[in-house]
């Protein structure tokens, strides 16, 4: 609606203009498609200790062994540690950590934050190869016949 009033060079307009109601609403828009997936993605539960490998995969002799029962007890190749304990019982058994593979084997209704927690003192001990053990199942191969 457009209102001209008076006369002369200096006129009043009076107008609704939708342009700027136009522009933030296609950016409103484009702001809940984008947080749409993350936000659907959040919500999933899923149960992550088994995995399927196509092929077998090779393991060193030398891994450390970390391992967590659903309690959250913490054993070093069998051997239970306290958490306060951990980390110094980690640097007495790697001489090299940069070079040395640490393997955390936790039951898979552990609380994440004992994972953590182990994760956490590893990476504090100068540790570059770790590793989180699943169990695997074993795939079937299909054969491609013509």
């Amino acid at each position: 609606m457009n209102v001209i009033r008076g006369n002369g060079k200096y006129r009043i307009m009076a107008e609704i203009n939708m342009i700027p109601l136009i522009d933030v609403a296609l950016v409103l828009l484009i702001i809940f498609m984008v947080m749409t997936p993350f936000l659907i993605k959040s919500q999933i539960k899923i149960n992550l200790p088994t995995a399927k490998l196509k092929q077998s995969v090779p393991k060193p002799e030398q891994i450390l062994q970390i391992q967590l029962d659903i309690s959250g007890n913490i054993f070093i190749e069998g051997q239970k540690v306290t958490k306060d304990a951990l980390e110094s019982r980690l640097k007495s058994r790697l001489p090299d950590p940069q070079n040395q593979p640490v393997m955390i084997e936790a039951d898979q209704d552990v609380k994440f934050q004992h994972v953590v927690t182990v994760m956490d003192a590893v990476k504090r001990t100068g540790v570059s190869k770790l590793g989180i053990n699943v169990r695997h199942d074993k795939v079937q191969k299909k054969e491609n016949r013509p």
